[in-house]
C-alpha cells in the first residue's frame, strides 16, 4: 500500500519558511526538507520499491537480438550454401561471414519467480511502513527537540532569577551586617549561594546552546527565538479513556509492527521461492537466424542463405545442484524465524509503550496540576520567610530553604508541562495514529 504523502510534502514545501524556527511547524517544515534520518528512510523505501519491477521482469517476455561479423584470413577460402555444403574454393585472401539472430522467450511455468514477485511486494509494503514509522518519529523528534530548547531556556531563566535573588540577598545581608543587624554567617551563606547559582547559570547557558544545536541537527537551520508554551494547557484525559483500547490499536496499526509483519510475509514467499528450486520450469521460445558468407578471392559468390525460425517449448527439470537448493530453503526458513522473533518483540514493545504512555498522560495531568499548586504555595512561603527575616522572626536558613523550594517547584512544573505534551504525542505514536494534525494541535498551544 503506497502512502499518499506527496500532497502533504508539496504543501509543506510551498509554505513560507522563516530563517528562524518561530514555531513548531516552521521547525517541522525545515526538518522535512533537511533531516538526514527521514531522507535515509525515503531512499531505502524507493530502493526496495524497485525490487517489485525487478522481480516481475523474470515473468515477462525476454527479447534479444544479435549480429556477428567475422573475417577469416589464410590458407584459402571456401564458400558454402545455405545447407552448409561447399560450393566453391579459392586460394589466399580472406573470407567473411555475418549472422543475424533474434530470440524471444516467455516463461510459462516458473513458480520460483512468482513467489519472488510476491516476496518483493511484501518487502515493498514493509518498507512503506518503515518510512511511515520514520515520518511519525519525526513528529516526536521535532517536538522533543523544540521543547528541549524551551525547557533549557526556562531553566536558564530560573537560574538567572535565583542568581539575581541571591545577589540581592547577599547585598542586603552585607549592608545589614555592617549596621549590626545580621550575622557574619548569613553574609557567608548568601555569598556562597550567589556564587553557586552563578556557576549553575553558566552551566544552564551551555545546556541551552546544546539544546539549540540538537534542534538544528534535525532542521539543518540555526535556531532562533521560539514561541513558548502557553500556561493554559488542555488537561483532558486520553480519548478513548481506556488502556486496553490503546494497546489493541498499537498491535493493529503501529507501523513498526506492520513493517515486521510484512517482513515475515515476504520471508514466507521467499521460502516458497526457494522450495520451487526443486520444481520444473517451462519456457516458450521463438528463435530467428540468418547467415551469409563471401570471399574476396571469388567475387560474386557471397550470399545469404534462407532465414530459419525455431518455435518450441523448453522444459527444465532440476535433478541435483550440489545441495544449493536445500541450503537456500534452510536459509529462508531461518530468516523467517528470525523475523518472527522481531515481530513478536515489536508487538510487545508497542503494547508496552501504549500502556505506559496512556498512564503517563493520565498521571501527567495530575503532576502538572500538583506542580502548579506547589509553585504557588512555595512563592507564598518565600514571601512570608523574607518578611519574617526582615523583622527578625525567621532565620536566613529558612529563607534559603524557601528559595530552594520555589526553584525546585518551578523546575518540576516546567518539566511536567513539556512532558505532558510529549507523552500525548508518544501515546499516539505508539498506537500508530499520530499525524500532521497532532503536530498542528501542539503548535496551537504556543504563544
Amino acid at each position: 500500500m503506497r502512502l499518499k504523502l506527496l500532497p502533504v510534502l508539496l504543501l509543506l514545501a510551498v509554505a513560507p519558511v522563516v530563517g528562524h524556527g518561530e514555531d513548531l511547524m516552521d521547525a517541522y517544515r525545515q526538518a522535512v526538507a533537511n533531516d538526514p534520518v527521514l531522507a535515509t528512510a525515503d531512499a531505502n523505501r524507493l530502493y526496495v520499491a524497485e525490487g517489485v519491477p525487478a522481480a516481475r521482469a523474470a515473468l515477462l517476455p525476454q527479447l534479444s537480438a544479435g549480429l556477428s561479423l567475422n573475417q577469416i584470413h589464410g590458407g584459402g577460402s571456401q564458400t558454402t550454401d545455405s545447407s552448409g555444403n561447399i560450393v566453391s574454393t579459392g586460394g589466399g585472401g580472406h573470407t567473411r561471414d555475418r549472422s543475424l539472430t533474434g530470440n524471444l522467450s516467455q516463461p510459462i511455468i516458473d513458480l520460483s519467480a512468482i513467489a519472488n514477485l510476491q516476496a518483493a511486494h511484501a518487502a515493498d509494503d514493509a518498507q512503506e511502513q518503515s518510512y511511515r514509522a520514520a515520518l511519525q518519529n519525526l513528529y516526536v523528534r521535532v517536538a522533543s527537540a523544540y521543547f528541549g530548547v524551551l525547557q533549557a531556556q526556562d531553566i536558564l531563566d530560573i537560574d538567572r532569577s535565583y542568581e539575581d535573588s541571591y545577589k540581592t540577598e547577599f547585598d542586603q545581608t552585607s549592608a545589614r551586617f555592617k549596621n549590626g543587624l545580621s550575622m557574619e554567617a548569613d553574609v557567608n551563606t548568601t555569598k556562597a549561594l550567589y556564587l553557586y547559582y552563578k556557576g549553575v547559570r553558566i552551566g544552564a547557558e551551555d545546556n541551552l546552546k546544546d539544546a539549540r544545536r540538537a534542534l538544528q541537527q534535525i532542521t539543518g537551520k540555526p535556531t532562533g527565538e521560539l514561541k513558548k508554551l502557553r500556561d493554559d494547557l488542555p488537561m483532558q484525559a486520553p480519548q478513548p479513556n481506556d488502556e486496553q483500547t490503546w494497546v489493541d490499536a498499537a498491535l493493529k496499526t503501529n507501523p513498526t509492527v506492520l513493517a515486521a509483519r510484512y517482513a515475515v510475509s515476504s520471508d514466507e514467499h521467499k521460502v516458497s521461492a526457494a522450495r520451487a528450486g526443486h520444481l520444473p520450469t517451462l519456457i516458450a521460445g521463438v528463435g530467428y537466424n540468418k547467415f551469409g558468407q563471401w570471399s574476396n578471392a571469388m567475387p560474386g559468390t557471397g550470399a545469404y542463405g534462407p532465414a530459419t525460425t525455431t518455435v518450441g517449448l523448453t522444459l527444465n527439470i532440476p535433478l541435483f545442484s550440489g545441495g544449493l537448493t536445500h541450503a537456500r530453503v534452510k536459509q529462508a526458513l531461518y530468516q523467517r524465524d528470525a523475523d518472527l522473533g522481531t515481530l513478536e518483540s515489536q508487538r510487545r514493545q508497542a503494547a508496552r509503550d501504549a500502556a505506559n504512555y496512556f498512564n503517563l498522560v493520565k498521571d501527567g495531568i495530575k503532576q502538572v496540576n500538583s506542580a502548579r499548586e506547589s509553585v504557588d504555595a512555595a512563592q507564598k512561603s518565600l514571601a512570608s520567610m523574607r518578611a519574617g527575616y526582615t523583622i527578625g522572626t525567621q532565620s536566613m536558613t529558612n529563607v534559603v530553604f524557601a528559595i530552594e523550594y520555589v526553584a525546585n517547584s518551578q523546575f518540576q512544573y516546567a518539566a511536567a508541562r513539556y512532558q505532558l505534551v510529549l507523552d500525548k504525542l508518544l501515546l499516539k505514536q505508539a498506537a500508530g495514529t499520530i499525524d500532521l494534525h497532532d503536530l498542528e494541535a501542539v503548535n496551537g498551544l504556543l504563544q
